[in-house]
């Protein structure tokens, strides 16, 4: 605008401000979070925050330019014609953004698996107002009516009918549920102690403002299909959190996918030769919220180890719902007995059959720390408050791993352990998780 069409980047200071208003604008999407429930913005609301995001980048702009003492080379004009130029097309680029994602249908992220929990009578108007309101965040894979049971294979608008409310807990103890939302206007029909529940169960309540109970915890104050709803939950994070774990997930797993090809090279014809099978062993485990999935580790033990497990349950170490055998004669090259020290107790001492699980937590089922991943028979076998460890995703290391998991032999013990890392989790926990594991590792202490 004050050049015409000539190059204004030839001029270093123009350069320099092109740099920090683009760094200024991450850091203000970073730390003031101006993307958080977007989707359920109006147009005011929208402006309204657009404001305060291109106003914060423009401050960025003034500081340089006086920390730089460049104000008098920069153009007043230029930096005038930039807020409202920018309020206008930041703006423009929203509206016309959401709107095409809402049209189409499309998600760059994985939608909550929601719970819905209403009466017969509400049942129409809930469906409606949510659909209506509801910005594709979630779907919902079930109904509970707190009035009445469940019909045999009853369905209302091609969503299955699950239960009552009063089997809630059953319900959502072995499946995949994110969140349960409690949309009915007669309170007195919920039993009592079933949102406490379902929070000790690790599952995300939303429930209407209007039916709030006397209960405590993590809570804020939400929209949810179209309802104001208290949502509470074990933990919350914040936008930013998520992102700074995932972005050290996808760090951590790149080197880690680098190093697991290089051991791959000398260790798979090892396990080959002393085994014949494939050299990587896949397992379907339980992940966050009930979310199934295939877990990948080196090949430790013989091909028959899983049926033979239920012949050596008798002799299991761990008190709970965990197998852990001291001298177990499925691993690789331990003998008859067990007691032999071979290829396969050299892979599960030294840790080296956890690495493909990089590739889990590429993939986003897993995180580099979290709670260990359990069996479906485990699962299974869970009681209510077990449910609540999964509350996060499953990880490669976590609280129990680096707190000599071969000597803990009580379930309770990890299950306290888990959940003191799920209500007190932070970036640099994770850090200095990750750290003790390298450490545990290399020392070979607290692996069987």
């Amino acid at each position: 605008m004050r050049r015409g069409l000539h190059n204004p980047y030839e001029d270093p200071l123009y350069q320099n401000i092109a740099v920090i208003i683009c760094l200024a604008d991450i850091c203000s999407a970073f730390f003031m979070e101006p993307y958080h429930g977007i989707m359920r913005r109006g147009y005011f609301m929208e402006f309204k925050n657009t404001l305060k995001h291109v106003f914060l980048v423009a401050v960025f702009e003034v500081i340089y330019l006086f920390l730089s003492q460049s104000g008098e080379e920069f153009s007043r004009l230029s930096f005038l014609w930039f807020i409202p130029a920018a309020i206008v097309l930041v703006y423009l680029e929203r509206i016309i953004w959401k709107t095409y994602l809402l049209r189409r249908k499309r998600l760059f992220y994985e939608k909550l698996k929601l719970l819905l929990v209403t009466t017969r009578e509400e049942i129409e108007s809930t469906l409606e107002r949510v659909r209506i309101n509801s910005f594709n965040e979630f779907e919902i894979i079930g109904i509970a009516f707190a009035d009445s049971s469940a019909g045999e294979n009853e369905k209302i608008r091609n969503i299955p009918v699950v239960c009552g409310a009063a089997d809630i807990p059953d319900y959502i103890q072995t499946r995949w549920v994110d969140a349960v939302l409690f949309a009915t206007g007669k309170q007195k029909l919920i039993p009592e102690g079933l949102v406490n529940t379902c929070i000790k169960m690790g599952v995300t309540v939303h429930y209407r403002l209007e039916q709030l109970e006397g209960w405590t915890g993590n809570q804020y104050i939400n929209r949810m299909g179209g309802y104001t709803v208290l949502t509470s939950s074990l933990r919350f994070t914040s936008a930013r959190q998520v992102f700074m774990k995932r972005a050290l997930d996808i760090l951590g797993g790149l080197v880690g996918i680098l190093i697991t090809g290089i051991i791959t090279i000398f260790l798979a014809p090892a396990i080959y030769i002393a085994s014949p099978g494939p050299v990587f062993f896949s397992q379907v485990r339980v992940g966050k919220n009930g979310k199934r999935f295939k877990i990948y580790k080196f090949r430790s033990m013989y091909m028959d180890a899983e049926e033979r497990k239920k012949e050596l349950m008798a002799k299991n170490e761990m008190q709970g719902f965990m197998f852990k055998m001291d001298a177990d004669p499925r691993i690789i090259g331990s003998g008859p007995d067990g007691t032999r020290h071979g290829l396969g107790w050299f892979i599960r001492k030294t840790s080296l059959d956890e690495f493909p699980q990089f590739l889990n937590v590429l993939k986003g089922d897993m995180s580099l720390v979290g709670t260990r991943p359990p069996t479906e028979d485990e699962w299974k076998q869970y009681k209510y408050y077990h449910r609540a460890r999964l509350a996060t995703k499953p990880g490669l290391t976590g609280m129990w791993q680096v707190s000599g998991r071969s000597d803990i032999t009580d379930f309770e013990e990890v299950v306290k352990l888990d959940m003191e890392y799920i209500k007190n989790w932070n970036i640099g926990m994770d850090i200095k998780i990750i750290l003790k594991t390298v450490l545990v590792v290399l020392k070979g202490s607290g692996s069987k």
